[in-house]
């Protein structure tokens, strides 16, 4: 079923957001008002990029902060320029109106320091069509007795009352949050913890990650330009297909080290790290014209380092010429550069034809499970004397290794200790072969294994 059908179907929405775990508070305003340092003032860390260069912020994002034990999630958007022809700042609009539409609560920014501007009478106009309630801020405001008769101008925008701050000095905050969580139904939170499955959409730019988690989703939540990078920040996009929730990362492209020439691609390399880190799975996009490269087996690694399951999706395979063998050489190709992860999963897809983006969700279900994976002791103990067995464990000066017991730990990843006589005598190599003898009991198709290796005296 193609993703058109899919759609028809009924079969794919965007969640509801009236069932959310945490209400909502997106933070919008004209470009350069101060909405990422708030943003990140808020959150507790650098989160958002912060840049004198107005339209720096270019997605949304997201961070879960608490006010007074409760919890909500904050929202930062680009600047809305209502009259704007520029390209990539009407996208930046239209995020800034899904923001808002997603949003319990909304915090209207506006800057002291500029003074009330035509631009804040024309988001203000906005903010009243949403009908959600706005809590007003005029930040800037570093000394209350200086600035205070500036503050009291922005009653003309018929919103409520400002709320005067200082983001860099954190001044203010705390009324201001008291105001925001106020307007909170308390009704309608719910508890408990968030067991979505979280898929991280990693890769080089320009590769077609959101235009894949825009397939999937069927609107345009993240922007999709031909210019590489666009995304600057790692945003998050909540998916229902099939009666199942996912939270799919999209992430700021990688690029090699020599080309990191701005500041900013820094701060996306750290948000990818972090993007990775909050995700269970991490989906590698590879543009299936270019192949696989170097540059993707170092982006494959920070998934692999930080035990993520890890699917390999080809993108544009539309775009290749192929015959009966074309699909093998490429599939060869990637488990030779990336020979440290021989479990990752591979599928190919095509974000602009829709091809088997639908078996991407399949794959993500299978790989989830095998990243959840338990096995009982006593199964695994058995694979150990199979194991041991099979092939000798080996030894050094006389000094046999020897394996008492096995068992597993934790999940994501799954996560085994065994216990052996001398740790010095477990080489990384008979790990890999109790691995692989697991991995032929119970495949863990997608998702690494972890092997901790524990010292016993022979006498207990």
């Amino acid at each position: 079923m193609g993703i058109c059908e899919e759609w028809k179907s009924g079969k794919v929405w965007v969640i509801n957001m009236g069932k959310k775990k945490k209400p909502i508070v997106a933070v919008v305003g004209r470009p350069n008002v101060g909405k990422s340092t708030l943003f990140n003032a808020l959150a507790g860390e650098r989160i958002s990029i912060v840049k004198d260069t107005p339209g720096i912020t270019r997605d949304r994002i997201y961070a879960d902060v608490t006010w007074l034990d409760t919890a909500f999630t904050l929202i930062d958007t680009g600047g809305i320029e209502p009259d704007s022809k520029d390209i990539i700042l009407s996208q930046m609009r239209e995020q800034a109106q899904i923001a808002m539409d997603t949003a319990d609560v909304i915090l209207f920014m506006t800057d002291v320091k500029q003074g009330l501007v035509d631009a804040d009478a024309k988001v203000a106009d906005m903010l009243r069509r949403s009908a959600k309630p706005v809590v007003l801020v005029v930040n800037k405001v570093d000394s209350f007795e200086k600035y205070m008769p500036d503050v009291y101008e922005f009653y003309n925008l018929g919103i409520g009352d400002p709320h005067a701050i200082s983001s860099v000095n954190k001044l203010g905050l705390g009324e201001m949050l008291d105001e925001v969580i106020s307007h909170f139904d308390r009704q309608g939170e719910e508890d408990g913890e968030d067991d979505r499955t979280k898929i991280a959409i990693v890769g080089k730019p320009n590769v077609g990650k959101s235009s894949i988690i825009n397939r999937l989703a069927g609107e345009n939540r993240v922007i999709v330009s031909e210019i590489a990078g666009t995304t600057r920040d790692a945003i998050d996009t909540e998916i229902k297909f099939n009666g199942r929730e996912y939270v799919f990362i999209d992430t700021a492209g990688l690029r090699r080290k020599n080309k990191i020439k701005e500041e900013l691609e820094k701060y996306m390399i750290v948000r990818t790290v972090s993007a990775v880190e909050r995700a269970d799975i991490a989906v590698l996009v590879v543009d299936a014209k270019e192949g696989i490269t170097e540059q993707d087996a170092k982006i494959a690694g920070i998934a692999h380092e930080r035990g993520k399951a890890v699917i390999i999706a080809v993108n544009k395979w539309d775009a290749i010429e192929k015959d009966d063998r074309t699909m093998n050489a490429f599939t060869s190709r990637i488990r030779e550069v990336l020979s440290f992860m021989s479990y990752a999963e591979i599928i190919f897809i095509s974000a602009v034809t829709g091809q088997r983006i639908t078996k991407l969700y399949e794959t993500i279900d299978a790989v989830n499970e095998n990243h959840s994976m338990r096995v009982a002791t006593g199964v695994l103990n058995e694979i150990l004397s199979e194991a041991v067995a099979l092939q000798q464990p080996p030894s050094d000066k006389g000094k046999r290794l020897r394996l008492y017991y096995i068992t597993q730990v934790s999940v994501k990843p799954p996560t085994f200790v065994i216990f052996v006589n001398d740790k010095e005598l477990m080489h990384f190599s008979y790990t890999r072969y109790i691995e692989n003898q697991i991995r032929e009991s119970f495949g863990f198709r997608g998702t690494p294994l972890k092997f901790i290796i524990r010292e016993r005296k022979e006498n207990r």
